[in-house]
């Protein structure tokens, strides 16, 4: 499987949500990048229940729910948490979710996916608050 066609659609989502919330005023909200950590760490429940197992539904439920409240801390706090949820949440993707879970539901190309639209959200957020265009706090 090429890895670069998930990768790059991953990129091109990351910029072109970006830019939507930036459009259309949805980033002047602080909920808007902690909502998509959220979403994007939800996707693993979902494909659990696809695949059918309570026990990847189990342990993708601990997980997301760990992203979850790094949302929340960033909302409520520093939106700098959030960068680092969404880039966290990427790293995880790759290098160590294959170690946590069997997740029959995943397709495999999903990881590479997500990691690359986590990355790119991640950056651009932090590129956003160091150019003061988000407020941080």
């Amino acid at each position: 499987m090429d890895l670069a066609v998930p990768c790059a659609v991953g990129v091109g989502l990351g910029i072109l949500v970006s830019l939507l919330g930036r459009t259309a005023g949805f980033d002047r909200d602080r909920a808007y990048y902690p909502t998509i950590l959220i979403v994007v760490a939800s996707y693993y429940a979902l494909f659990a229940i696809l695949g059918g197992s309570t026990r990847a539904l189990i342990i993708e439920t601990l997980v997301g729910a760990i992203f979850l409240v790094i949302a929340v801390l960033g909302f409520k706090g520093s939106l700098w948490l959030v960068v680092f949820g969404l880039i966290g949440h990427g790293v995880m993707d790759i290098f160590f979710h294959h170690h946590l879970v069997l997740n029959p539901g995943m397709p495999p190309w999903w990881p590479w996916f997500c990691m690359a639209i986590d990355v790119a959200l991640g950056a651009i957020l932090a590129w956003m608050l160091k150019q003061s265009m988000i407020k941080s706090a």
